[in-house]
């Protein structure tokens, strides 16, 4: 899965500071490291456009792409990499160098096709759980991302990592009863027991009418009596 772009990179001689990184981005550049390989890690600086293009193609961050720097070149690719809170511009990345005689381990997406049988016919709904997984392989096999087919997936059925479509070049790291994808029922609504709460409240007693009292008849309370 090699990429043919050329990247040009230009040596920071070293300068691993902040001020050296600040004035690479006022220069319109994004400041980078490239590690790797057994080889000392080199400061760089990068075309930012190039390098957002690479990290928005298909294979992504994946991608493996010859890094030009001075007269030598190297497989590279895009390990990490930060943008700025704001305005989303690059701010640094790190870059690897890439052995392509030897396995490598990286992470793909994950991509579901069609709609489940158990979605159509059985009114259940799709849930995606894991939407990458973990390989191991040669960085030239490295596939941009894995596609399943969830057509024949009926209620309360699920996908595994075991069952998704893959050759012998590529060894799955994820653990293979994963679950990946399932069909699952629709819960129903819990009815509102508004109505039975109010009428199970016993009713309050009868407030008496405002006004004033009658005084009490000091005859009646003496028997009478004179």
């Amino acid at each position: 899965m090699a990429d043919q772009e050329v990247v040009a990179a230009k040596p920071r001689e070293g300068k691993f500071n902040k001020n050296a990184a600040r004035r690479v981005r006022v220069a319109g550049m994004v400041p980078g490291v490239l590690y790797g390989a057994k080889e000392p890690a080199i400061a760089v600086e990068l075309d930012p456009k190039q390098i957002t293009r690479i990290l928005h193609s298909d294979s992504g961050h994946n991608t493996i792409f010859d890094l030009e720097i001075g007269s030598g070149r190297t497989k590279a690719m895009i390990v990490d990499w930060q943008y700025e809170p704001i305005k989303g511009k690059l701010m640094h990345i790190d870059l690897k160098r890439i052995a392509m005689d030897k396995a490598m381990r990286v992470k793909v997406p994950i991509l579901l096709e069609g709609t489940p049988v158990g979605v159509k016919m059985q009114g259940g709904i799709l849930d995606q759980v894991l939407r990458e997984v973990e390989i191991e392989c040669l960085p030239g096999d490295i596939p941009s991302h894995i596609d399943v087919s969830v057509t024949g997936l009926g209620l309360n059925s699920s996908i595994r990592v075991a069952d998704l479509p893959h050759d012998g070049k590529i060894k799955f790291i994820t653990d293979e009863n994963a679950t990946v994808a399932h069909v699952v029922a629709i819960k129903e609504e819990v009815a509102p027991v508004v109505d039975a709460v109010v009428a199970a409240v016993p009713a309050e007693p009868e407030v008496a009418k405002k006004g004033k009292t009658e005084a009490p008849d000091p005859a009646a309370e003496k028997g009478g009596k004179k």
